[in-house]
Parts: C-alpha cells; structure tokens; sequence
C-alpha cells in the first residue's frame, strides 16, 4: 500500500527532528516549500504541518512560520491538577470510566514526544472523567513504560493517571499547549455530546528527574469545564 503524501511529509519532518538535524526552536520548510519539494498541492503540505503541530512537535507562530517545538519545560499559569479533587472540591461526585488501556507500538510523533524509539511499546489510557455522572473531561495519554512499569496493571477507576504517575514518578516539569478545537464523532461519543460544540483541549507533556514520564491529550466540552489560574508577583 501506498503511504499517503502527507504521512510521507510527516514522517520526512519526524526524521529530521531525530536525527538531530532540525534542532528545537528551528524553522521549518513552508507549505509551499514543502509543496514544491514533495510534489503535491498546499492543502496536502497543510495537513502534514496541522498534525504535527497538534501532537506538539512543531509549534506555528501567525506570521512568522513553524518550527521545532520545545521539547524542554515552559512556565505556564495551569496548576497540575489532579481532577477528581477539583471535582470534590466543587462537592461533586466524581467517577472515572476506563476505555482503553493497552500496550501499542509507538508511532514517531508519540516516540518524540515521549523521547524513545520508533515502534518500541509504549502504555496508552483513555478515560472518562466524570462529575455527578456526567462527562466532563476525556483523557488520551500515552506513557513511558521504563518510568512507569506498572501503569496497565492499576484501577483508574479507583485511582487517576496523575496520582498514580506522581507517585511513581514525581512530577518536575511540565508543558502544556492549549487551543480551542470541533471534536470529532468519536470524542462526541465518548463525551456525549449530542449536539456539536467547541471543546477546550489542553496537550501536556510531564517529566520527572529520569526524563519524559507521560504525553496526554485531555479534551472537555467549552460548556462544562473552563480552566483559571492564580498569579503572585514579587514586589
């Protein structure tokens, strides 16, 4: 079978980030410099450049290009925060739903994000976070085994991902990308959202003192979640 052009482009741009020869922070091709190199239409380069953007390989900035993300930590005004004692502490009834955990061969955007190998198993969840029996977040995370080796053998009924990883992994770092996106018919599903609506979607990627622990991707409906902060400055 043949691999679609812009899989080919994909997978040109994951190698050369690898290897060491686009460095962080570095442009990238356009898409009409990759779609004269590769032969095909902007729309098709477009797409190539989307993906990876939204696993967090590449960052775009509005005039300037795209580039290289930063694979190391950044400030950021989110709080790690464990979402069952958000929802107890809005004295709601929190509840998880556990719909995938599995071991699955690591594809290159999640072997970069995760800092390992093409193809070596990684461990990947997907949950539903619930208050008082309604969905309110869904949680797709991918984990490196080597940190985290009994990740597929616990309750994420009983326990969530975060506590679970802060206790076997301490969280040092952290980076997050957040944006605004449609959710697809599957995220709908699992959501329950019966008629179409933004959905706020936050991309994180957590390290402990041995290297990248967890590479998730936490969606919740714009109508029931928002995210806030708190900021103190040094006089």
């Amino acid at each position: 079978m043949t691999t679609p052009k812009f899989a080919q482009i994909k997978q040109f741009i994951v190698d050369k980030i690898r290897s060491g020869l686009w460095q962080e922070n570095q442009r990238v091709p356009s898409e009409n410099e990759l779609s004269t190199q590769f032969s095909v239409s902007r729309m098709t380069a477009r797409r190539a450049l989307s993906e990876l953007t939204e696993s967090g390989i590449l960052t775009r900035s509005q005039g300037l290009g795209t580039f290289v993300a930063s694979f190391k930590s950044q400030s950021s005004l989110l709080e790690i925060r464990n979402i069952a004692d958000e929802v107890k502490e809005r004295n709601g009834n929190y509840t998880c739903s556990v719909l995938i955990l599995e071991s699955i061969n690591a594809v290159a955007p999640i072997a970069i994000a995760l800092g390992v190998e093409v193809e070596s198993v990684v461990y990947r969840s997907v949950l539903v976070h619930n208050e008082n029996d309604s969905p309110i977040q869904l949680e797709e995370r991918f984990v490196n085994p080597a940190l985290a080796s009994g990740y597929l053998q616990q309750d994420f009924s009983a326990t969530t991902p975060h506590e679970y990883l802060s206790s076997v992994a301490p969280l040092t770092q952290a980076r997050h990308t957040v944006e605004a996106i449609m959710p697809n018919n599957e995220m709908c599903q699992w959501l329950n959202l019966y008629n179409e609506e933004p959905c706020l979607q936050v991309i994180r990627r957590t390290w402990s003192v041995n290297g990248i622990v967890s590479f998730a991707r936490l969606v919740s409906p714009g109508s029931k979640y928002r995210l806030g902060g708190h900021l103190t400055f040094k006089k």
